[in-house]
């Protein structure tokens, strides 16, 4: 059975869903004011890699990721480019789904949009100040976190630790200094929709908890997002559907950050890497594969070294899928995806189930040189169902070889020495080979050669 760290008790737990046989998961998503860093990459590949597998062990997986449309950081880049809000979001929206089609990221279900959602958020809000627990004030409406017992459970903090380290904030209307907006009041020029506090706009907060209610209803299986978002974000989400008497996520889950020199990627820090360069420079599959390789929970560096050290491991892997992919279709070896299984079961421990896929190429590889073809086979199929399961997609496709004819001479030279198992030879012919610039592939069919 699936265990993954719950950041609400903090610690492993079963994953246990509403519905036998079907997932509930809503994941933030982006706020569209510019275009996708790699901490959004990652936090994408991490739960389309958890979703991909649950899809692959036979659940039925209903996945809902938002579009905040609307938001401070929009405005103020409308401003800042005098033009409208909804076209800053438009074209960002684009970016966004152009960068996670080219890393391979699936469509969510629902991809809800703030703005269609305002007129419920009204509601939402106006329920919770009927109930005393939200307030008006100047510039909007807040939440009393002091309303919900056990606020700051997603922080890991009592709601006195909280307050106690909560900067000070113009704002001296607040309750609390760790209040929430829930609405925001509109400035002149401002994007604004109509409400019983005025024209405004809805808090951040806010939305995400009326959309995932909306679309996935009370106790839904996962809540997930970066690990900056466990709080205040998720908390603040949490706490009003306690307070309007919803039961919301049964799990929460969040991945590490994104680091340069053991740095937080942030726009804040000014140090993020912009998605789109990277995978016009690599392969994108190398980054999927470089996430893969650590722990979702832990940093993970993103730099040209560890690119390029995953590029080479993909390499491998194509190679593999190259040499082995002419012969006849093997079946998978149930022992190796047993033990798959038990390491992504295992709190997603991805980096254990690729050390067990390297090992299977390996042993892949020592079949096809000793013209094993029944093994190498199975190893294939086995390959095949791990890197499916993942999302990983293998190059199989053998390009076309554009050798000359005293090239493809060696190549066949080299079958001869093969064959006679005149080894030495053959290392002969390879290096003689790979000195004239070819990739040289052991295959079922002999030598295949083809420019690097």
């Amino acid at each position: 059975m699936l265990q993954l760290f719950d950041t609400a008790r903090g610690q492993i737990v079963p994953f246990e869903t509403r519905e036998p046989g079907k997932v509930s998961m809503y994941v933030c998503g982006p706020t569209v004011y510019g275009p996708p860093h790699l901490g959004h990459g990652r936090f994408s590949l991490v739960f389309d890699v958890l979703r991909r597998y649950l899809e692959w062990s036979g659940f039925e997986v209903t996945y809902v990721s938002n579009i905040t449309d609307i938001d401070d950081h929009i405005i103020d880049r409308a401003r800042e480019e005098d033009r409208p809000a909804d076209e800053i979001a438009r074209k960002c929206e684009k970016v966004w789904y152009k960068g996670m089609d080219g890393i391979g990221v699936k469509r969510p279900t629902h991809d809800p949009h703030a703005t269609a959602y305002v007129e419920r958020m009204v509601e939402f809000v106006a329920e919770l100040v009927n109930k005393d627990d939200a307030y008006e004030t100047s510039d909007g409406v807040y939440f009393s976190t002091d309303v919900v017992a056990d606020y700051g459970l997603l922080a890991r903090q009592s709601i006195d630790s909280l307050r106690a380290g909560a900067r000070v904030e113009a704002n001296e209307e607040k309750h609390s200094p760790i209040d929430f907006a829930l609405w925001k009041k509109a400035k002149p020029g401002e994007p604004s929709w109509p409400s019983p506090w005025g024209h405004g706009r809805p808090g951040w907060h806010t939305e995400c908890v009326v959309m995932a209610l909306d679309l996935l209803g009370d106790g839904f299986d996962l809540h997930g997002g970066g690990q900056d978002l466990a709080f205040p974000h998720h908390e603040n989400e949490r706490a009003q559907a306690v307070a309007s008497g919803h039961e919301f996520a049964t799990h929460w889950m969040h991945n590490g950050f994104v680091e340069i020199g053991g740095e937080k990627m942030s726009k804040s820090l000014g140090n993020f890497t912009n998605l789109l360069d990277l995978i016009k420079s690599t392969d994108p599959r190398a980054f999927r594969l470089l996430v893969l390789r650590g722990h979702y929970r832990s940093p993970v560096e993103v730099t040209k070294a560890t690119t390029d050290d995953a590029s080479q491991a993909l390499r491998r892997l194509d190679e593999f899928a190259r040499r082995a992919g002419e012969l006849p279709d093997g079946e998978p070896d149930p022992a190796a995806l047993d033990e798959f299984r038990r390491l992504m079961d295992d709190d997603l421990n991805t980096p254990g189930a690729f050390a067990l896929l390297f090992t299977l190429v390996r042993q892949g590889n020592q079949a096809l040189d000793a013209a094993d073809d029944g093994t190498a086979a199975s190893v294939l199929a086995t390959v095949r169902q791990i890197t499916t399961a993942v999302g990983l997609e293998l190059a199989e496709a053998r390009p076309p070889v554009t050798a000359d004819d005293g090239a493809e001479a060696l190549a066949r030279q080299r079958d001869d020495a093969r064959n006679a198992k005149e080894w030495d030879r053959a290392d002969a012919l390879r290096a003689e080979l790979e000195a004239l610039g070819y990739v040289v592939e052991d295959t079922a069919k002999g030598t295949q050669i083809r420019r690097s």
